[in-house]
Order: C-alpha cells, then structure tokens, then sequence
C-alpha cells in the first residue's frame, strides 16, 4: 500500500516546487501583514487576495508534539513509532512536520527544529524537521 500525496493546486503549487528545490515557503499578506502557511487565495485574517510568498529561515521551535505507536493505515506500519510536531516557525505561522533522526525522548516542547526536505512517494518532497 502506497502513502497517501499531496496534489498540488494552483495556490499550493509554488509551495510544492520551493520543496522540491529544497526551500520552504509562506505566504503574507500585503495588507495586513499577517503569515500563514498552508497555502491558501486569501489571507486568513483580512480575507485580501493580495499575497506574496516569503522563503523562510527553516528555524522555529516545537509548539507540541506526539510519538505514534500504532500506523493509521499500513502504508505507515513500517514507520512506526515516529513523531509528529507542530511547530513555531521564526516567521510566526506553524507547520505540521515528522521530527527525524533524534530519538524519541529528546524531543521536547519549546525545543528548536531546522526544516530539513525529504523524498516521498511518488517523487513529492517534504518538509521535515530535525533538532536544531
């Protein structure tokens, strides 16, 4: 069984090939200043359709995380246990990403993360983290 993938749209597009070339993006709105990040046509505070895309740093620290036991579906059985975070990034939007290559109990909430990309199914390239 093969993992589920993003499907890129036209306003997460750009998004999905700043990943590919190893750099990760987030939208802010021109008129009142808000970020966000997942992408969206408008901003999620004003509701403008004025957006521009920001690169960001890849630094941010962990707002809460989790370390899965058991696979939602096969497709991640071999994964298992892994962590999952939501994380603050510098820029001020949050972000959803696995905690690679650390073990479990070195994690830990506030702790700071780098963005690091990872090759995923079907050639998609995802934002992950590391411990910083």
């Amino acid at each position: 069984m093969s993992r589920p993938v993003p499907l890129p749209t036209a306003e997460t597009r750009p998004f999905w090939e700043a990943c590919n070339k190893g750099e990760l993006l987030y939208q802010r709105c021109r008129g009142c200043g808000h970020v966000q990040s997942y992408p969206r046509g408008h901003c999620e505070a004003c509701q403008a359709l004025d957006l521009e895309w920001k690169r960001s740093s890849g630094r941010g620290s962990i707002y809460t995380f989790t370390v899965a036991f058991r696979a939602p579906t096969a497709a991640f059985k071999a994964d298992v246990p892994y962590a999952i975070a939501i994380v603050d990034m510098d820029e001020g939007f949050r972000l959803m990403v696995n905690i690679l290559n650390c073990e479990h109990s070195e994690i830990a909430i506030g702790g700071a993360i780098r963005i690091v990309f990872k090759a995923g199914e079907e050639g998609m390239v995802l934002p992950q983290a590391e411990l910083a």
